[in-house]
């Protein structure tokens, strides 16, 4: 079968685009995909929409996850014979020979490429789950099937860093059966044009850490596994229960021992293991200290929410090695003139405020710092966390650091009604006082979100409608700037030669 991720990203499922679902080119030894896939939500064959049969204890059943059809006529066309010439093979390069040598190539045509920061007319070639380049192999190998992109856009799996659940499962209630948890996050997401993403647990006790965190580590993405699982993203307990938002207060914790409170939560071994990136208030007791050894020895990432921290905290936290922060906005101080917190950190992006003339009046910008281009901040992009004039100032402010989340809950891609958020019950439901009562899952009792229900791919078309932004700008701020987060820029978000294969299909509506 077809090695890379390759998902269609519909408005709610892949019946926006019929004639281009997941292409299955099958081998003499491929298995039948159809007897294997199989999860909690389903795409059901009639209907092609993504829905979700509840059974015992009601939770969903077990049902075939996805049909892979056989393609409409004319999607995939036989090239001829794939040429490999022994003959010539000891003048080749390591990658020409690699690629001449390797496993079967598709080549997609007819499509519009997002790559180096525009969309281009080009084609994609790939191969063993890579992006291949064909220039060196014309007239030595051609592709072995050929699809007809039919004038979409061709654009990097979306890579979601702040997932808490979906699909009526959640990565910090089901310990029990947190590997089918996973697995049916995984498959479902796909079918969203997330090829990619971190697994977050909310804050939790020791004992819940030590048992879903070896789950929720780096594990590859195929149509077996769904999504790719980029690491663990653990939001608390070093959190200000002043800005606990949804987390369960007798969670949270400080860390007056430094590295050996962090130890005794989560194992150091876990967090060297599974975990990509953690949440922390920095301004709680020995956090801030310990933020330098959290990243050279335990090789994690570092973000700042659910805090009270003052800018000139913040700044101090940035310059340890805290390079992201979550959910911008919420749970942390508003900005204020005097002392604009979290937030101020925008400011240090080296963007156009930076211009400086030079003796003929021509703008020259600076250099920004290394400390400067580091600046992530995740935006949850669904209209009721984030104030849509809100979401534009930090664009205008800092473009190259939007990293669109999701930050959805167990109930993403299910009806209104009562679910969990880590051991906090969550109603979802029409939220009355927003215009047009959009969906909303909140705490139960309570006027707190709880997470949010939208998927990535609507988070991107919201973003291009409140910032006005152009279609690649939208797209590169839920592929390119979470990769470029994580450090996997040449791998994910990408679709750069030697890059994976993570591929979507976007109209020109997203």
């Amino acid at each position: 079968m077809v090695t890379a991720n390759t998902a269609i990203a519909g408005k709610h499922s892949l019946a926006a685009f019929p004639e281009i679902m997941k292409i299955k080119t099958k081998t003499d030894t491929d298995t039948d995909t159809d007897n294997i896939l199989s999860a909690t939500p389903c795409l059901d064959r009639e209907t092609s929409t993504l829905s979700a049969t509840l059974g015992k204890n009601g939770l969903p059943s077990s049902r075939r996850f996805f049909a892979l059809p056989d393609p409409p006529s004319g999607l995939i066309s036989p090239s001829t014979s794939p040429t490999r010439p022994t003959r010539v093979l000891h003048s080749r390069s390591g990658e020409q020979l690699a690629i001449l040598t390797g496993g079967p190539i598709t080549q997609i045509y007819n499509c519009r490429v997002l790559r180096s920061h525009k969309l281009e007319h080009d084609d994609v070639w790939f191969q063993d789950g890579r992006i291949i380049n064909p220039t060196s192999l014309y007239g030595l190998r051609n592709p072995d099937s050929r699809i007809d992109a039919r004038g979409l856009i061709v654009a990097p799996g979306l890579v979601d860093v702040q997932l808490n659940g979906a699909f009526g499962y959640d990565f910090s209630f089901n310990k029990s059966d947190i590997a089918a948890c996973l697995n049916a996050v995984s498959r479902g997401v796909l079918l969203q044009g997330c090829t990619s993403f971190c697994p977050t647990t909310v804050s939790s006790t020791s004992e819940t850490y030590h048992s879903v965190l070896p789950h929720l580590g780096r594990r590859p993405g195929s149509l077996i596994n769904g999504a790719e699982s980029l690491g663990a993203h653990v939001e608390g307990p070093f959190m200000n229960p002043k800005k606990k938002g949804a987390h369960e207060v007798s969670c949270l914790r400080t860390a007056p021992n430094g590295l050996a409170d962090f130890d005794e939560c989560y194992g150091l071994e876990n967090l060297q293991k599974y975990v990509t990136y953690m949440t922390v208030a920095p301004e709680v007791d020995g956090v801030l200290d310990a933020i330098p050894r959290l990243v050279s020895e335990c090789q994690i990432g570092i973000s700042q929410g659910h805090s009270i921290a003052t800018n000139e905290i913040a700044r101090q936290a940035h310059s340890s090695g805290a390079r992201m922060i979550t959910h911008l906005f919420n749970a942390m101080t508003d900005f204020h003139h005097r002392d604009p917190g979290i937030i101020g950190l925008l400011s240090a992006s080296g963007g156009s405020e930076s211009l400086k003339l030079d003796a003929n009046g021509v703008p020259l910008p600076e250099r920004a710092s290394a400390e400067s281009a580091s600046i992530f901040y995740g935006l949850i992009c669904d209209g009721i966390h984030v104030h849509p004039n809100a979401v534009k100032i930090a664009y205008n402010s800092h473009p190259a650091g939007a990293v669109l989340v999701s930050d959805a809950m167990g109930a993403m891609g299910l009806p209104d009604g009562h679910y969990k958020l880590g051991n906090m019950p969550v109603v979802v439901g029409p939220k009355t006082d927003v215009k047009g009562c959009p969906r909303a899952a909140l705490i139960q009792g309570t006027d707190t979100l709880a997470g949010s229900i939208v998927t990535l791919i609507e988070c991107v078309r919201n973003f291009r409608a409140f910032t006005q932004c152009s279609i690649v700008e939208a797209v590169e701020a839920a592929t390119l700037h979470p990769a470029q987060m994580l450090g996997i820029e040449r791998k994910k978000g990408t679709l750069d030669y030697g890059a994976d294969a993570d591929i979507i299909f976007l109209s020109d509506d997203l």
